[in-house]
C-alpha cells in the first residue's frame, strides 16, 4: 500500500501546486472588494472599476480551471491506486487460508473503493487546502497584526476542536469498522440459505436476529454520527463567531484609522477562507477516519497474505502423487483435522478414501487437490512439492470436484472450460476441449437437453440446474484438459442411477489414460471402481491397502459382518 501511495506522489505534488494557485487566487475577490471600497468609491473612477472587474474575471476563471485540474488529478490518483492495488487485494483474498473465515477479506475491495472515493472527493480536497491556511493568516497580519493574531488564535481553537473530535470518535469508528464486515457477511450467509430457512420455518427467527445485529450497528453509527454532528456544530459556531469577531475588531481599527474600510471587509472574507478547510475536515472526519482504517486493514491483509514468488515452469507431470506426513490444524488451533497422513498414488491408480463423518476425508481431499496448504508435511506431484508450482499452472494439472460443486455465474461451457476461453487461444480449440470433457464425464447428452445447451446461463452458485446436474457439470470441469490428477469428493452424492453409471465410466476412462484418481466415497458402486482403499478416522490413517483386503477387514469389524456405507456429509 505504501509503495502504491509513493507511486502517486507525482500526482499529489501537482495537486498541491495547483492548490497553491487556488489559494492565491481565492484572495482575488477580497483584493477586488478592498480596491473598490478604497479607490473606486472614493474617486468615482469607472475605468479603474472596469479594469479591476476584468482582472477579477480572469482570476476567477483561472481559479475554476485550476480547481477542476486538482479534482481531476485526485480522481486520477484514485484510478492509479485501483490499478496498482486492486489486483493485489484480489490475489491476497484468494490466497488466504481457506480455513479462516475472514469477513474483512471478503469485502476488502468494497472498502478499498470507499477509500478511493474519499481520496477523489471533497474530504481529500479539504486536506489539501489546510496547508494554505497560514497564507491567509499572514495576509490578515499584513492588513493588521491584531487581525492576524485573532485569526491565528481562532485557527488554533478550531484545530484543538478537530483533535478532540478525533479522540471522541476514534473508538466508536474503530468498533463500527470491525463490526460492519461481520454483519454483512452474516447477512449474506443467511440470504444464501433462504430456501432451507423458509422450509424450516426459521424466517422470523433470522429476521429478528438480523434486526438485533442491525440495531447494534446502528447504535455505533448513531453514536459516531452524533459526535460528528456535535463537533461540526461547535466548529461552525467557532468559525462564525471568529468571523464576526474579526469584523468587529476590523471596525474598531477602521474607526481608529489603523485600516481602511475596504481592508475591514477583505479581512473578514480572508479569515473565513482561512478557517473553512478546518471546518470541512471536522465535518468529513468520519470518512477520513474510515479511509485511514481501511488503509491499515488492507495493508495488514496484504502483509499477511502468502507471498507470491516467481517459480520456474515445470514439465507436464505424469501423475505420481506422494503425500508425505501431512498435518493440518483446525482454525482455532486446538486440534488436528489431519495428522501425520502419508500415502502414494501411481499414475493409472484409483484410491478410495472412506471413514466415518468428521474423520477429515474432505480436508484430505482439499490438501491433495492443492486447495489448502498443510501446516506440516508436503504433497508432491512427480516429486515436485506443490509449493514449487505456480498455483494456476498446478491447477491445470488437477481435476477437483468438491462436495459443494462451486459453479460460477456464466454459461455451462465457460464453467466446464474453467473460464479459459479468452486466454487459451482459438475459440474452436476451447470448444472442442469442452465437449471432450463433457463427453468423458458422460454429461454431453444431459447438457444438450438444457434450454440452451452449452450456452445455458447459470446464476451465482450454479443456479439454474439441479444439484445432480451441477455435480455432472462439475465432473466435466474436473476432467477438462485431461489432468493427470483427479480428486473427487463424494462425486455421486446427488446423482441418480444414470449419473452414477456415467461417473463410474468416467473414472475408468480417466484411469485407463493414466490419471491418478482419489475418490472420497460412501457408496459401494464407486468404491468398487477403486484399486485401493484408505480408511481415515479422527484425521489419521487407520488402514490402507488393496480394496478387497480392506473391504474384508471393514466388513469383519462391523456388527453382523456387514459393511454399511455411510453417506453423511463431511464436517470439514
Amino acid at each position: 500500500m505504501r509503495e502504491a501511495m509513493r507511486a502517486g506522489r507525482g500526482i499529489v505534488f501537482w495537486a498541491l501546486v495547483f492548490g497553491a494557485g487556488v489559494a492565491l487566487l481565492y484572495l482575488a475577490p477580497s483584493l477586488f472588494m478592498m480596491q473598490v471600497y478604497d479607490r473606486v468609491l472614493t474617486t468615482g473612477g469607472l475605468t479603474t472599476l472596469y479594469l479591476l472587474g476584468g482582472a477579477l474575471l480572469v482570476a476567477l476563471l483561472t481559479l475554476a480551471f485550476l480547481d477542476e485540474l486538482r479534482a481531476r488529478l485526485m480522481a486520477r490518483l484514485s484510478l492509479r491506486l485501483d490499478k496498482l492495488v486492486a489486483p493485489l487485494i484480489l490475489q491476497a483474498s484468494l490466497r488466504r487460508d481457506a480455513r479462516v473465515s475472514d469477513q474483512r477479506a471478503r469485502q476488502a475491495l468494497r472498502d478499498f473503493d470507499q477509500m478511493r472515493q474519499t481520496l477523489a472527493g471533497q474530504p481529500a480536497l479539504a486536506v489539501l487546502d489546510a496547508p494554505w491556511a497560514p497564507l491567509y493568516i499572514a495576509v490578515c497580519a499584513l492588513i493588521h497584526p491584531w487581525l492576524g493574531g485573532l485569526v491565528a488564535a481562532g485557527a488554533a481553537v478550531l484545530g484543538l476542536a478537530a483533535l478532540r473530535n478525533e479522540v471522541a470518535m476514534r473508538r466508536t469508528l474503530d468498533e463500527a469498522s470491525d463490526a460492519i464486515p461481520r454483519f454483512y457477511a452474516a447477512q449474506e450467509a443467511d440470504f444464501a440459505n433462504a430456501e432451507p430457512v423458509r422450509a424450516l420455518g426459521m424466517q422470523r427467527v433470522l429476521i429478528d436476529r438480523q434486526l438485533a445485529r442491525r440495531a447494534d450497528i446502528h447504535a455505533l453509527q448513531a453514536r459516531s454520527t452524533t459526535t460528528s454532528l456535535r463537533y461540526a456544530a461547535i466548529t461552525k459556531f467557532l468559525r462564525l463567531a471568529l468571523q464576526s469577531s474579526v469584523l468587529g475588531l476590523g471596525a474598531y481599527l477602521a474607526i481608529e484609522g489603523a485600516i481602511s474600510p475596504g481592508a475591514l471587509i477583505a479581512a473578514s472574507i480572508i479569515s473565513s477562507r482561512a478557517l473553512a478547510p478546518v471546518e470541512q475536515i471536522v465535518g468529513a472526519w468520519r470518512q477520513l477516519r474510515q479511509a485511514r482504517n481501511t488503509f491499515r486493514h488492507i495493508a495488514e491483509m496484504l502483509a499477511t497474505a502468502p507471498p507470491e514468488t516467481e517459480r520456474m515452469a515445470l514439465p507436464t507431470p505424469r501423475g505420481d502423487i506422494r503425500v508425505e506426513r501431512v498435518s493440518l490444524r483446525a482454525p482455532a488451533g486446538d486440534r488436528f483435522l489431519i495428522h501425520d497422513v502419508a500415502f502414494t498414488m501411481a499414475p493409472g491408480e484409483t484410491l478410495a478414501v472412506v471413514g466415518p463423518s468428521g474423520a477429515g476425508k474432505s480436508t484430505l481431499a482439499r490438501i491433495v487437490a492443492g486447495a489448502v496448504r498443510p501446516d506440516l508435511g508436503a504433497v508432491r506431484l512427480d516429486m515436485a512439492n506443490y509449493s514449487d508450482w505456480e498455483p494456476d499452472a498446478l491447477g491445470r494439472h488437477v481435476g477437483y470436484l468438491p462436495q459443494d460443486v462451486g459453479l460460477l455465474e456464466g454459461t455451462v461451457a465457460e464453467n466446464i472450460s474453467r473460464f479459459t476461453a479468452i486466454a487459451a487461444g482459438p475459440r474452436g480449440d476451447v470448444d472442442a476441449a469442452t465437449v471432450a470433457a463433457a463427453t468423458e464425464a458422460g454429461a454431453h447428452d444431459m447438457i444438450l437437453r438444457l434450454p440452451a445447451g452449452y450456452n445455458t446461463m447459470l446464476g451465482p452458485g450454479g443456479r439454474g440446474v439441479s444439484m445432480g446436474q451441477a455435480q455432472r457439470i462439475g465432473l466435466a470441469r474436473a476432467l477438462y484438459g485431461g489432468p493427470p490428477l483427479l480428486v473427487l469428493d463424494e462425486p455421486n452424492a446427488h446423482l441418480d442411477a444414470e449419473g452414477e453409471a456415467a461417473l463410474i465410466g468416467a473414472v475408468k476412462r480417466a484411469r485407463d489414460r493414466g490419471a491418478a484418481i482419489m475418490i472420497v466415497a460412501h457408496r459401494a458402486g464407486v468404491i468398487a471402481a477403486a484399486d485401493r482403499l484408505l480408511v481415515l478416522r479422527d484425521g489419521r490413517v487407520e488402514a490402507i491397502g488393496p480394496r478387497e483386503e480392506i473391504t474384508r477387514r471393514l466388513a469383519a469389524a462391523q456388527p453382523g459382518g456387514n459393511l454399511t456405507p455411510m453417506r453423511t456429509r463431511e464436517a470439514h
